[in-house]
């Protein structure tokens, strides 16, 4: 039987504009959700929001992912990732010894190998919220439209083109403080 976990995906660069702290590409992934236990979600800043409501955490950084990829992976790479995420939860977080750190880590893998009962280049997508006083999180798999071909398939689709249009350009910082978009035009 094939062992399967998430990796981070970066299908574009916006992950490093939208988190304080982005995942490299590639990196094994968590849902990451103890990262916000004990925390005043009120005040988080704008890129801890964001990170809240939609990032997946990659084992190696600690930094966020908007996305993950289901992805093969052997005994020794899980358990890897689990030594890493252990180191993090013993000396960044305070576990109190190696062995709690670990079994921590362990279930952190665990429940991310269970988002993974899908096909190996399935794309996945988080939302978190509080509830109650406890964190919620929902998943969805990312599909390309059936009868779509790859260049299609795309979400973004670049075209050269001569003709004069008016510009626009997105102010993602602005956006992530609430200022309102603007058109600029020729």
């Amino acid at each position: 039987m094939s062992l399967k976990l998430p990796r981070t995906l970066r299908l574009d660069p916006s992950d490093t504009f939208v988190f304080e702290n982005a995942a490299e590409p590639g990196e094994w992934a968590v849902t990451g959700s103890f990262l916000f236990f004990d925390t005043d979600l009120a005040a988080l800043g704008p890129k801890a929001r964001v990170a809240f409501r939609s990032g997946f955490v990659g084992i190696t950084s600690l930094g966020f992912s908007t996305l993950i990829v289901v992805s093969e992976a052997s005994e020794a790479e899980r358990d890897a990732a689990v030594e890493a995420l252990a180191a993090h939860i013993l000396t960044r977080f305070g576990a109190p010894d190696g062995e709690t750190a670990r079994a921590a880590a362990r279930e952190e893998i665990d429940v991310a190998a269970s988002l993974c009962n899908l096909p190996v280049g399935s794309v996945v997508a988080m939302h978190r919220a509080a509830e109650g006083g406890e964190i919620r999180e929902e998943f969805r798999t990312l599909h390309q439209r059936p009868g779509s071909d790859r260049l299609h398939g795309r979400a973004f689709h670049f075209v050269e083109t001569d003709a004069e249009e008016p510009e626009e350009r997105a102010d993602l910082v602005g956006l992530l403080r609430g200022k309102p978009a603007e058109r600029r035009g020729s």
